[in-house]
């Protein structure tokens, strides 16, 4: 009997992921050791500069760069993470009214320059604001996750010891990407109508995706059977948290034509800013594998 093969893995806790991760689903292909990490984008710098990983999932704006510089992975139609972005950004209401169309001129936090997360709002802030981008100051707290990437010149690094939401409080920041939850009460969201903001976006463009799933490139020309044999694990994964009635989970596609107009959408908005140096087309991003996925 064929020995299974075990994936060194980078993969969060998510109720899309609690079928695999808890071994509630099994393989005679595969096991799978999880990496000790917490958060799971803590682990994206050592995966993209180390090359870690056999499998990890992978914020979408890191993998378009990482691609871009040749690192040893491919994508996979899988989608762990997805949201909408209009809640992330945030200002402190005691410092006085201000509109997301009001931007230009203003210090605007985000953790990276490069985090996907930043680079979907830019977006939105362009399309549904009319802000022009090359107007905001912007001020970052972290290095790029590629080490090759250098931040445009516009671009500010914070001092030292300084925080999102402690200089926000103090008025150094007019407003900042602050993710999923705002880090302080008197915070307040800068798109007060952001659920609907949210959905005439995802009519329009597609839903926002964060990750998806890469496999090392020499696995999938390798080992293709193990490739299919993870994307079932992922989709009867995310199926069970479906199942569970989780909300978010039943919004995840999985396969290339479900994520094309996102994907789409998201490789223009990184394109224009500056971040990569072409436009991928969507079929470029997987192999002759991972593309037949579905």
């Amino acid at each position: 009997m064929t020995s299974k093969t075990n994936l060194f893995t980078l993969l969060g806790d998510y109720p899309v992921t609690r079928a695999l991760k808890s071994g509630e689903l099994r393989s005679d292909l595969v096991d799978f050791t999880y990496a000790d990490i917490k958060v799971a984008n803590t682990g994206f710098k050592p995966l993209v500069r180390e090359h870690k990983f056999d499998l990890s999932e992978l914020a979408i704006v890191t993998y378009l760069q990482a691609k871009a510089y040749n690192k040893p992975y491919v994508l996979m139609p899988a989608v762990v993470v997805a949201r909408g972005q209009h809640h992330t950004i945030a200002y402190n209401p005691e410092r006085g009214a201000l509109k997301a169309s009001e931007l230009a001129g203003k210090r605007v936090g985000v953790r990276a320059y490069t985090v996907t997360t930043g680079v979907w709002v830019r977006g939105i802030l362009r399309e549904q604001y009319g802000v022009d981008l090359g107007k905001v100051h912007w001020v970052t707290f972290e290095d790029p996750h590629l080490a090759e990437y250098t931040d445009p010149s516009f671009v500010e690094r914070a001092p030292a010891g300084k925080t999102i939401a402690q200089m926000l409080l103090d008025g150094e920041l007019d407003a900042a990407i602050v993710g999923d939850k705002l880090p302080d009460p008197r915070l307040r969201h800068l798109i007060p109508d952001h659920e609907a903001a949210s959905k005439a976006w995802a009519d329009q463009h597609g839903y926002t995706i964060n990750h998806l799933v890469v496999i090392r490139s020499e696995l999938s020309r390798r080992r293709p059977d193990l490739v299919r044999e993870v994307f079932r694990l992922l989709k009867e994964s995310r199926d069970a948290a479906v199942r569970a009635n989780d909300r978010n989970a039943a919004t995840l596609q999985f396969g290339v034509e479900p994520n094309r107009r996102s994907l789409e959408t998201v490789v223009d908005l990184t394109f224009d800013q500056k971040l990569i140096p072409r436009r991928f087309s969507i079929d470029e991003l997987f192999d002759d594998v991972t593309h037949e996925l579905n």
